[in-house]
This record gives structure tokens, C-alpha cells and sequence, in this order.
């Protein structure tokens, strides 16, 4: 990464530029909508539901002008695989790492992409059993016939996992029925429920129901995930499915503040880190979690979700010292950290002095403002505030 890179994105994009203060040291913030979404309308591949996932065109923004095909792209936070699955579409070796196993079972299986006709097949060889049921109550998020073809798919794929049988295929199901257990259409295997990214409680969703006068309705699973597997493959091309079955990717679950990664073997992070809130993992993600076979409360208790401005700061300040270690010299890395409390808190002051205490040089921060979303309106806050469309990114180098 060039020291040159922000004169060249004033060039090219004319950005607002203001200084601001933290730890006695001073920083340049520039300002600008420098990617939309509309702006080469990302892969249909990205097109998962994921909890706080950034917009594909950020990492694109930093891996196109940041690093060259095949340098390897590192996400210590990995999520949906967003920064992943940009890097390697981009012809970049990928490494994507969470805490949450969910991330690499929804992320992995994309970047090997099935075709359609190997999905259908592969679906219509299951034996779904009607009748089956679950080993917990599931009835006031599934009609009994839908449940009992889940509970079927999921003892299927416990038992190719457990006998070492799993192949993509198996994955690419796995990841498109663990995306449409539970969402706000007909398109998933529930009644209305809300939001798609996250299960509510049992006694909740009973309210849901009894507030909307409903009562779960059969859904096909067959016919819903293929569905949704046409949908993420759309945009994938021959060309597309060459490139990323060729592309060396590396998915971990672990702590971002100590990864296995060789030291120096990283040209450019990406990575959006958990912000300041307390996020209930198990509440959460306990639907995803059983059709998986995961340990929700013992996942949960793994993840760092720090509620105070000094816990936050500790574990972004170890994650940091622990990038500088992977990042080659001349690499860098981007570290997207938006704002938080209402916009009171901006953690682009947080973040660029301790990346400078990590080692780094610290370029910058850059504030993407975006134009109305749809998201924003949904939820109520106006365009640009709260943080809701508001990107702050650290740009970081590596001396």
C-alpha cells in the first residue's frame, strides 16, 4: 500500500477533509459516498442474511486499490464471508476468521458453487420424512409436515458430516436451509417471523402468532432451497465458478486476537469488528445453532461482546497487535468500525491510536456517506444518522 493512496482517492473522488484529535495525537478524516450500493452491482453470491454484515462494495473498494491477484486477503472478523468471497472473486487467496461456526458453514460453501442442476439432483435423492420430529418444540415456527422435513434433513447431514461422506453439495444445502429456517416471507420454511437473520424465542414467536391471528403453513423445504440456490446463483458464470474453485481459501474459528497465521503472510485486511453492544448470541442464534449441532450457549460464551468504551478498546487494541503481526510490511489494513450510542461515540478515534500503538502508520480514517437505503427508512433513522448509513473505515499501514 502506497503513501500515496489518499491523494490518489482525493483525485478521483474529491473528498471533504477534516483533522480530528485522540490521545494527543492528530489524525485526517475524509469524507465522501465513495461506493454505493449500485456501484457494480455485487455477486448474487453475497445474497445471505447475516446480523450487522457490511455492503460487498467495501471490501471491493480496499482489495482493488490495496492488494493484487493473489495476495492473500485476511477477515479476522468474518461474519457471512463478505471480504472473503470479494477477495476471492477478485482473484485473491482469501483467509476469513470467526468465532461463530456459523460463519464458516454459511461463508465457505460459496466459494466452491454447486450448479443448479447437481443441487436439484442431489435434493431429490433425499428421503424427507413428513412424519419425523424434532427433539424439541418447534410447532409455533413450522407446520408439522415441514418440521418433520427438516428434522429428516438434518439428521441427513449429521450423518454425512459424522461419517466423513459431507461433500459440497452437502454444504451448499446445509448453508442455503440454515438461511431459510426462519424469516418474514414465503420464502422461508416459518411463519412470519422477524428478522431473518436471527431466531426469536419460542414464547415470542407464540405471541407473533396470536397477535397476527396465524398459524404455520406446509412449506416445501426441497423446493425452497432450490430456490434459494438459483437465486445466489444467478450471477455465477462459468467463468465465475472456474476462478473460484481455483482460489485458495482458509476459513478458521477461532479468537481474532491470536490466529495461526504465519507472520507476514497477510497483504491486506479487511474486517468489520463486533461494535459497542451486548449481543446474546445463544438468543440469537439458537434455531441456526440446533439444525447445525452447535453448543449455542458455549459458542456464546467465546465471543467477545464488550458493553464499555475500555473493554471495547483492550480487545481492539490485542486484535490490532495481532494484525500487525500477520500483515506483510507494506500491507495494510482497513478496519471498518462505524459509530455507536446514537453516534455519540466515534470509534475512528478510538481505533487510530491504537492501530499507531499496534505499529502501524496510521493514513486515515475514511467516512463513507451513503444516500437513502431502504434499511435506513425501515428502521426509522434518517439518512446518515446513528450510524446506520455511515461507514468509518481506518485505513492502516504496515511500515
Amino acid at each position: 500500500m502506497e503513501s500515496s493512496f489518499f491523494s490518489e482517492v482525493r483525485e478521483a473522488f474529491h473528498p471533504s477533509v477534516e483533522e480530528f484529535a485522540s490521545e494527543g495525537r492528530r489524525y485526517r478524516r475524509y469524507g465522501s459516498e465513495y461506493w454505493t450500493s449500485r456501484q457494480r452491482r455485487a455477486s448474487s453470491l453475497h445474497e445471505i442474511s447475516y446480523r450487522a454484515c457490511y455492503k460487498p462494495q467495501l471490501p471491493r473498494f480496499f482489495i482493488e486499490r490495496l492488494s493484487e491477484p493473489g495476495d492473500l486477503v485476511f477477515d479476522p472478523f468474518g461474519g457471512r464471508g463478505t471480504t472473503a468471497l470479494e477477495a476471492a472473486l477478485l482473484g485473491r487467496r482469501a483467509a476469513s476468521n470467526d468465532v461463530n461456526p456459523l460463519s464458516e458453514i454459511l461463508a465457505a460453501p460459496r466459494l466452491r458453487p454447486p450448479r443448479v442442476e447437481d443441487v436439484e439432483r442431489r435434493l431429490a435423492d433425499l428421503r424427507l420424512d413428513r412424519s419425523a420430529r424434532a427433539e424439541i418444540d418447534l410447532s409455533m415456527f413450522y407446520h408439522p409436515e415441514t418440521e418433520g422435513e427438516i428434522a429428516s434433513l438434518k439428521a441427513y447431514l449429521s450423518g454425512r458430516r459424522a461419517s466423513g461422506k459431507e461433500d459440497d453439495l452437502d454444504r451448499w444445502i446445509r448453508m442455503a436451509a440454515t438461511n431459510r429456517l426462519t424469516g418474514h416471507s414465503s420464502g422461508f420454511f416459518s411463519v412470519y417471523t422477524f428478522p431473518p437473520n436471527q431466531a426469536v424465542s419460542a414464547e415470542r414467536q407464540k405471541l407473533i402468532n396470536a397477535k397476527r391471528g396465524q398459524t404455520p403453513p406446509y412449506r416445501d423445504v426441497r423446493a425452497l432451497i432450490l430456490k434459494k440456490t438459483r437465486s445466489l446463483l444467478k450471477d455465477v458464470s462459468d467463468e465465475t465458478r472456474a476462478t473460484l474453485r481455483n482460489i485458495e481459501a482458509r476459513f478458521l474459528t477461532g479468537d481474532a486476537r491470536q490466529t495461526p497465521l504465519a507472520a507476514g503472510s497477510v497483504r491486506l485486511a479487511v474486517t468489520s469488528p463486533p461494535f459497542l453492544n451486548v449481543v446474546d448470541y445463544a438468543g440469537d442464534n439458537w434455531l441456526r445453532c440446533w439444525f447445525n449441532g452447535i453448543d449455542a450457549e458455549a459458542t456464546g460464551a467465546k465471543i467477545t461482546a464488550p458493553s464499555s468504551v475500555e473493554e471495547w478498546r483492550a480487545a481492539m487494541g490485542e486484535t490490532l497487535r495481532e494484525l500487525h503481526r500477520v500483515v506483510a510490511p507494506g500491507g495494510g489494513v482497513a478496519f471498518e468500525v462505524g459509530e455507536a450510542r446514537g453516534g455519540t461515540i466515534l470509534l475512528d478515534e478510538i481505533v487510530a491510536p491504537l492501530g499507531e500503538e499496534a505499529g502501524f502508520e496510521v493514513e486515515g480514517a475514511l467516512v463513507n456517506r451513503q444516500r437513502f437505503t431502504k434499511t435506513a427508512n425501515i428502521w426509522g433513522v434518517a439518512n446518515n444518522e446513528k450510524g446506520t448509513n455511515t461507514n468509518r473505515v481506518v485505513v492502516m499501514r504496515r511500515g
